[in-house]
């Protein structure tokens, strides 16, 4: 198995999260099954599933509590990291409906600060530019233009500093 399909939790972690019934877990992953990929989800085998329990019951002192309501019946999912988002988006409990929803305002925000930092970066080039033709042209001294190329890099850098004082606004987050 390839280090980036390495599970990261299972369906019956998943569904105490997204507040839903193992089962109903299940189910829905079965109903959209085109959404979970080999590298998205897989079943545990049988030799899998024992393995872990017995590295759990080892490393963390975990009982046997299968034997409680006779065992499980189905080998449990294993879900990667894009298995659990694209989970978010195919169950209905609120939880996961909440969460899907934080991970598209996620994602909009990465990819407006890319975007933001992109053309910085655009204009940092073109003042580069504009300082070395002015260096062709004229005679500025290697000091003066070294300091010009280090103030350009350090704003290329160093994000703006915000005035404590201000006021934030947007979500409220919990410290």
């Amino acid at each position: 198995m390839d280090v980036e399909n390495i599970p990261n939790m299972l369906d019956f972690d998943l569904a105490e999260i997204y507040e839903v019934e193992t089962g109903a877990l299940k189910r829905a992953v079965r109903r959209n099954i085109e959404r979970f990929p080999d590298d998205f989800m897989f079943e545990l085998t049988q030799d899998e599933y024992n393995n872990l329990k017995m590295s759990l019951r080892c490393h963390f002192g975990i009982s046997n509590n299968d034997n409680q309501h006779g065992g499980i019946r189905y080998m449990p999912f294993a879900f990667t990291q894009e298995g659990v988002t694209m989970l978010s988006g195919v169950l209905r409990s609120p939880r996961a409906i909440q969460a899907n929803i934080n991970i598209m305002r996620a994602f909009v925000a990465v990819r407006e600060y890319l975007l933001t930092r992109a053309s910085e970066s655009a204009e940092i080039a073109i003042l580069k530019e504009r300082v070395a033709l002015i260096e062709q042209a004229t005679e500025m001294s290697a000091e003066h233009i070294h300091t010009l190329y280090a103030a350009i890099d350090e704003l290329a850098t160093k994000p703006p500093l915000l005035d404590p004082n201000r006021r934030l606004i947007g979500y409220k987050r919990s410290s």
